[in-house]
């Protein structure tokens, strides 16, 4: 008896004494080894198309240097209608979205906390998707280079504004008592 209650008493303050604060073993509810540090957090990833000047471009390069050495080199295949590429890729914002995305996912799963298969995951589940949204025929970038010999850049132009922007802007236009004519009713100039 005098055991079992000595257990109980165990388990109690075991169950009751939360894990120090950034114990790797945490999640599992064990404590973490005394007198190690603990593991910093790492950095919170930020979509690229947030940054700013400096921070911006130096995520670009970067982004860049991956795209070019090791993305197209590796996974590139040839240019054609099928899968169109552009050399000034940098300038279309939702092609510098897409690879900034799979080059984070990239160096999620090359890590080795993500295991003997995470790159296979990266393959099945990233690469393949992102490369062909963004080399689809119809994609961002079919203006651009779809025959190598023949290199090619064009932005394709975005949709206006949607009407309930444009009627916002014109009703505002007509409070202050400037009254332009837009062109079609509900359009902005272009």
């Amino acid at each position: 008896m005098d055991l079992s209650a000595q257990h109980d008493r165990q388990i109690d303050s075991l169950a009751a004494a939360p894990p120090p604060p950034g114990s790797p073993f945490a999640a599992y509810g064990l404590p973490g080894f005394a007198g190690l540090p603990p593991a910093p957090a790492p950095p919170e990833p930020r979509p690229i198309l947030e940054l700013e000047d400096e921070e911006y471009e130096d995520e670009l390069d970067a982004l860049s240097d991956w795209v070019d050495d090791f993305l197209m080199r590796v996974y590139g295949a040839e240019v054609t209608t099928a899968a169109p590429w552009c050399e000034q890729w940098q300038e279309h914002a939702d092609v510098v979205a897409w690879l900034h995305a799979l080059w984070l996912a990239y160096q999620q799963h090359k890590d080795a906390e993500a295991g003997l298969s995470g790159l296979f995951v990266w393959h099945r589940d990233f690469l393949t998707h992102a490369m062909a949204t963004v080399r689809a025929p119809g994609g961002p970038l079919s203006a651009c280079m779809t025959d190598p010999d023949r290199p090619a850049h064009r932005l394709l132009p975005g949709p206006r504004p949607s009407n309930r922007t444009t009627t916002t802007a014109t009703e505002e236009t007509e409070e202050r008592g400037d009254h332009e004519e837009t062109g079609e009713p509900g359009q902005a100039d272009a």
